[in-house]
């Protein structure tokens, strides 16, 4: 089994990520081979508390542009859409 601190890269704190943390919904960026299943458990041993739904995306990485030519790309990431069933995470609160 991984280590939960590699599964979970960071939280990410976006407008969009504001807007669905009011609808109790946290958004993790975390590593592209892990599933839901992991994602559920490193979350749940980190932060002490039930997770009830994971929700996961990956956004693909986009080519950046300098004076009108390709200068390079961002990478793609994996975001994990997190809804608790009970506790809270406390790294966001006045966020």
């Amino acid at each position: 089994m991984k280590d939960p601190r590699q599964i979970i890269k960071r939280p990410l704190v976006t407008e969009k990520a504001s807007d669905a943390k009011e609808a109790d919904w946290y958004v993790f960026s975390v590593d592209k081979r892990s599933n839901k299943i992991e994602i559920k458990n490193a979350i749940e041993k980190i932060f002490n508390v039930k997770v009830d739904k994971v929700r996961t995306l990956v956004t693909a990485g986009k080519v950046v542009k300098r004076f009108g030519r390709p200068a390079g790309k961002r990478p793609s990431i994996k975001k994990a859409y997190i809804k608790l069933r009970e506790g809270a995470i406390e790294f966001f609160e006045g966020v």
